[in-house]
């Protein structure tokens, strides 16, 4: 098999960067913050996840000090609201770059709706939203060391809204849901696909 290969310091040679691509689809963190004065913002980040089960932990990653790493760590609080296709259009309206205090949820349309323990309100015909409360922000470094403009939040999840249109004998309905992910490059996004079940295997047994 043929390879390009590149080292990342050297650059890639090729059109576009390809890494964001490789490493795709990537969940939409799209996070609602406040401000001090109660200013609500509300962004998509492409660089998120999930990081534990118990408790639950979730992350996303802020390149540049912006309005929401900025809110949390005034505040200590956020909000996932689960991004889908329906939703898509307006959540993309919410990364446009609004001057700092206007609200993108205002600027986008969005019906806001109130969280249960945290301040920051919750999309209010998102599938689902994740009510988070600050562990740390970790800056991240380089090889050499060397601190890089991006940071790394991490919060536990206290709350979860689930529309119960989403849920079916119990179970959340992810077909109906329609979730999206970042695809790469400039505009490539993509729709939750075919699923499949897979389980792993057991382990051999005791003798």
């Amino acid at each position: 098999m043929s390879t390009h290969f590149y080292e990342t310091r050297l650059g890639h040679g090729l059109p576009h960067d390809p890494f964001k691509a490789i490493v795709a689809p990537r969940p939409i963190g799209w996070i609602s913050t406040v401000d001090a004065e109660g200013r609500v913002n509300l962004a998509p980040y492409s660089f998120y996840n999930a990081f534990n089960s118990n408790p639950p932990i979730v992350g996303f990653a802020s390149e540049g000090r912006k309005d929401s790493l900025q809110n949390i760590e005034a505040t200590g609080e956020f909000v996932c609201n689960l991004a889908t296709r329906p939703l898509a259009e307006v959540m993309n309206r919410c990364s446009a770059p609004l001057p700092h205090g206007v609200s993108e949820m205002e600027h986008a349309g969005i019906e806001a709706a109130p969280s249960s323990l945290v301040r920051p309100p919750r999309v209010a015909n998102t599938p689902a939203a994740l009510e988070c409360r600050l562990l740390q922000i970790v800056p991240l470094r380089d090889l050499e060391g060397q601190e890089v403009d991006t940071h790394l939040v991490l919060g536990q999840v206290v709350g979860v809204h689930i529309d119960r249109a989403y849920l079916v004998d119990g179970i959340f309905d992810l077909r109906a849901a329609r979730p999206i992910g970042r695809c790469g490059y400039r505009g490539d996004y993509a729709e939750m696909g075919e699923m499949f079940e897979m389980f792993r295997p057991r382990g051999p047994r005791p003798r």
